[in-house]
């Protein structure tokens, strides 16, 4: 309302400055994909996020497949929140992996595989932070270990690559030839392929000659986790890798296949009370993990380390892992120490490991990972309002002191133990300003594990006096 209206009268004005209070994120929203042949088609239809929020929702799952079992542990932990994604049974174990993969349905255009995730915060209204897939993560198939160029050619200023062979149900790899003086000196690989079972001919095809290249064929990286990581970028989320469960040197070699936060290992396998076969039997262990993640974030906050926390429903580990206090050459500890996480049995069974696969220690735990990216998203999503409004001091004033506060009620909890916001000159300009492009500053402290508690003993003999005192 203008004020030279004229009003003879009592009237209200409504002022919506100052700042608004910031709601954390539901940090502990599982997304759990997998098969379960005999669900109900209606409850949980193929490639469609289904939102389950306690046990009974799951009852129609059915018991086959990988979600029961799965649902099954997670719900052993306590109560969570779990996006479900069921995909169609497969054949082989080749043909599986593409469907948990998936992409977009050429005919539809919707989302299939763990790309349904990308609709779980429109359709279930949470978006996954824990992402699992058990059953379809322990695996390295065999796909492009390598390549050499045997032949560069000559006369290249546009070539493509196509390969053929690798065997039945083999996924294959794709890649670019690198063009350098008119000459094929390599591939860029976008994909390595998977299930690859015999050997792989790539035909250089473009508008030079003579360039010829052989594959070499080896033991790569799991092709579902590759895939979750850019989804894991996005929502900025963790995925709780299952390792091989076979040997620590198979354990290692999985680990070197990544080098992100987004990726906590966990091996080996556990047993758990199957009740299809009303006996223990050998589950991957993503699932309990999960479960006990949602937990402690109820329980204790999402900036709590759930390592030497005790993991519900364990009867056995599908490979011995011997642990004892201050040993170093212990298997407990030298998976830990390559990143890799674990089980020890110490008047019940441990979750024992604090390390993500980050190639930046600054997010080496899993703890501090997990409460950068919760305090990042809750104040993204928080300042919504903030968007369009006129650019003024008071705008400033405002969106500062929300974040400050927030900051200050983290500290409070115990989930930080500082932080402050603050406008920096430097990246408001004018010319920032005037094209509507604010910026805001903040920064903060998460408190980090205590992950190696050190006693320095000495024996003394200074108390003798004590005794004639």
């Amino acid at each position: 309302m203008s004020l030279t209206d004229f009003l003879h009268g009592v009237e209200t004005v409504v002022v919506d400055s100052g700042p608004r209070p910031i709601q954390t994120v539901r940090s502990s929203v599982i997304g759990l994909i997998g098969t379960a042949p005999l669900a109900n088609e209606v409850a949980f239809p193929l490639d469609t996020p289904v939102l389950v929020n306690r046990r009974q929702a799951a009852a129609m799952i059915g018991a086959t497949g990988s979600l029961p079992q799965a649902i099954d542990s997670i719900y052993d932990q306590g109560g969570a929140l779990i996006v479900v994604v069921r995909v169609a049974d497969a054949q082989t174990e080749n043909e599986q992996l593409s469907k948990i993969i998936g992409g977009v349905d050429a005919d539809t255009g919707a989302f299939t595989g763990i790309h349904v995730f990308r609709a779980a915060e429109a359709e279930c209204g949470v978006s996954p932070m824990i992402l699992i897939a058990p059953g379809f993560t322990h695996q390295r198939p065999l796909g492009v270990a390598g390549h050499t160029v045997t032949a560069q050619g000559n006369g290249y200023t546009q070539a493509t690559v196509a390969f053929t062979g690798g065997g039945a149900g083999a996924v294959l790899p794709t890649a670019k030839p690198i063009i350098t003086g008119g000459k094929i000196t390599g591939l860029e690989f976008d994909s390595l392929g998977f299930g690859i079972v015999s050997p792989l001919t790539a035909t250089v095809t473009g508008d030079g000659t003579g360039a010829t290249i052989t594959i070499q064929i080896g033991a790569s990286a799991n092709p579902v986790v590759s895939e979750l990581k850019q989804l894991a970028d996005g929502f900025k989320a963790h995925i709780i890798a299952d390792g091989p469960s076979t040997t620590d040197a198979a354990a290692f070699a999985y680990r070197n296949d990544h080098g992100t936060r987004r990726v906590f290992i966990v091996d080996p396998t556990v047993s758990g009370w199957s009740v299809k076969t009303s006996t223990y039997a050998l589950e991957h262990s993503s699932a309990r993990v999960a479960g006990l993640i949602s937990r402690v974030d109820n329980e204790k906050g999402f900036w709590e380390s759930p390592s030497n926390k005790e993991v519900y429903g364990i009867g056995g580990l599908g490979r011995p892992i011997d642990y004892a206090y201050g040993d170093k050459n212990s298997r407990a500890n030298i998976l830990n120490e390559n990143e890799i996480a674990t089980f020890i049995r110490d008047e019940g069974w441990y979750l024992w490991g604090n390390r993500t696969c980050s190639a930046d220690p600054k997010f080496a735990f899993l703890s501090v990972s997990r409460t950068g990216d919760m305090i990042d998203i809750s104040i993204a999503k928080a300042h919504r309002w903030a968007v369009d409004r006129s650019i003024t001091k008071q705008y400033f004033e405002d969106v500062t002191a929300s974040v400050k506060a927030y900051m200050r009620q983290l500290r409070v909890r115990g989930a930080i133990l500082g932080g402050d916001c603050w406008v920096d000159p430097e990246f408001n300009t004018e010319a920032d300003i005037s094209q509507g492009h604010v910026t805001f500053s903040y920064d903060f402290t998460p408190p980090y594990p205590a992950e190696r508690v050190t006693f320095r003993s000495h024996l003394v003999s200074d108390y003798i006096r004590n005794l004639f005192a």
